[in-house]
């Protein structure tokens, strides 16, 4: 398992952050998913054998947001 966060845009209210967050844990390899409204990202805990960033990312955009992977430098 890996964590890692995504920058999340088009979010409205923390409903948008409750409806990321089940979208996330309702697809297969997906531990957690834990949405900040206020800071506009989500930390998604996966098994990176089963799922790619690609994928949740498309995951997150099928639920109606637009979505990056946060990267540190």
């Amino acid at each position: 398992m890996i964590k890692k966060k995504f920058k999340i845009d088009g979010m409205h209210c923390t409903s948008c952050a409750m409806n990321i967050d089940g979208e996330l844990e309702d697809t297969e390899g997906v531990k957690s998913a834990s949405t900040n409204f206020a800071k506009g990202m989500v930390e998604v805990e996966y098994d990176s054998s089963k799922l790619s960033d690609k994928e949740i990312i498309k995951t997150i955009k099928t639920a109606g947001y637009s979505a990056e992977l946060i990267t540190n430098s």
